[in-house]
């Protein structure tokens, strides 16, 4: 038996876009980090490869639960 969706299919849409959103706005800030990362990494600044590979991998964890969430949305 089919389970019944806790949201409307217009309120899933809006989530959706709402979730789409932000993973853009997140690529947007890893384009950025890797910029400023090379950039930095490039004038000789190598202090600054761990850090931004950790806030780096934040980014990848958020994005993979906003795919975890819009996965459960549709069940």
């Amino acid at each position: 038996m089919k389970r019944k969706s806790r949201f409307a299919r217009s309120q899933r849409m809006t989530i959706a876009t709402g979730i789409l959103f932000i993973v853009v706005i997140i690529i947007i800030l890893q384009l950025w980090l890797f910029t400023a990362t090379m950039n930095a990494y490039l004038g000789g600044d190598t202090a600054i490869l761990w850090p931004a590979a950790i806030a780096s991998l934040v980014c990848l964890g958020l994005n993979g639960g906003l795919l975890w969430y819009l996965y459960g949305l549709e069940k």
